[in-house]
């Protein structure tokens, strides 16, 4: 059947709805900001699929959701025109000698999910998967199922995509939905992607992230790596064309003002103990961004009539957003 059909916010879970629905249905795309969307939390992100690290965190069923969304980017990817850069060669996870402890910690913490499991490693082990990193450290851990996808070519890629198709998006356009109508124009079905722009309606929180980009032709990682450390371990994500993604897990705050000297000092002194090549690496942004959760820190998926809501996704989105799309679109189906 044949549905006019409006999604609401035009983030990552917005798009990947739109990208979904708009191939059997009529679609209108509301967003409150204009197309560069510069608020929204998918624009910001490492982009890492991350079930089994994330795991240490969040439930077992999340982690699993995790894994069926890993299945499905591929067919995300390869639905749309240009080059999207999506990867899955696991993760590398290290720590220095004297933090090692943190390294275990992470390691007694990890989920068995699905049969999928962390590989110890020693420094040979480490140098065979990252030359790179030969001799800078002496344990860590291989997370095999992991992977990555560049957010900034996704978003370029879902926005062409969607205007090939036709799908009406209208910008700086905050909407009222209510009585299963937006602004009192009916649609067969909203799907309500608003993440903090919802707040007004739902029980959410902002959860702060900050990532530098950068760009280190000196540096030649292959895959994401995860350094443990007490105070501010972070994540480093090889993007295409050398560039780099470096960010930090989280912080509990809901200020979304630029990032502050202490944290990008942080940042970049800790990739340079990973690497040294990015000591003349050229800092091309560092970007900050709320990410929207719950007090569980659960992503939820609600209907109310002809409303479907998909919130909450916290630190998890590239992670969980396809698996949580597709219970909408089976709702509707």
């Amino acid at each position: 059947m044949f549905y006019n059909i409006a999604v609401v916010g035009f983030g990552l879970a917005g798009r990947l709805a739109a990208l979904e629905l708009s191939k059997l249905h009529h679609v209108t795309v509301f967003e409150a900001d204009d197309e560069q969307t510069p608020n929204s939390a998918g624009k910001v992100a490492a982009a890492m699929l991350a079930p089994l690290a994330e795991s240490v965190l969040c439930e077992a069923d999340l982690a699993l959701m995790g894994l069926d969304s890993m299945k499905r980017w591929p067919e995300i990817v390869s639905g749309l025109e240009g080059d999207v850069f999506f990867q899955q060669q696991g993760t590398l996870v290290v720590a220095h000698q004297q933090d090692k402890g943190d390294l275990q910690s992470f390691t007694q913490r990890i989920k068995p999910i699905a049969g999928q499991s962390a590989q110890a490693l020693n420094a040979q082990q480490i140098a065979q998967l990252e030359p790179e990193l030969a001799n800078r450290f002496n344990q860590g851990l291989f997370l095999p199922c992991e992977g990555q996808i560049d957010n900034q070519a996704f978003y370029k890629a879902s926005f062409s995509m969607l205007n090939k198709r036709k799908v009406k998006c209208v910008f700086n356009q905050r909407v009222t939905i209510k009585n299963g109508e937006i602004n009192n124009r009916p649609f067969d079905y909203i799907i309500d992607c608003r993440g903090l722009g919802a707040k007004s309606d739902k029980p959410l929180r902002g959860v702060r992230g900050e990532v530098a980009r950068l760009y280190a032709p000196e540096v030649n990682l292959t895959r994401p790596v995860r350094l443990m450390h007490p105070r501010y371990p972070i994540y480093i994500a090889p993007k295409p064309n050398h560039e780099y993604v470096i960010g930090a897990t989280e912080i509990e705050s809901q200020d979304s003002g630029a990032a502050t000297v202490r944290s990008t000092l942080e940042l970049l002194s800790a990739a340079y103990t990973v690497h040294s090549g990015f000591a003349e690496a050229r800092l091309l942004n560092i970007q900050t961004g709320l990410r929207p959760a719950f007090s569980d820190n659960r992503p939820e998926v609600s209907q109310v009539g002809n409303v479907i809501s998909i919130n909450g996704l916290y630190r998890h989105g590239y992670m969980l957003a396809p698996a949580l799309v597709a219970q909408v679109v089976s709702r509707i189906e």
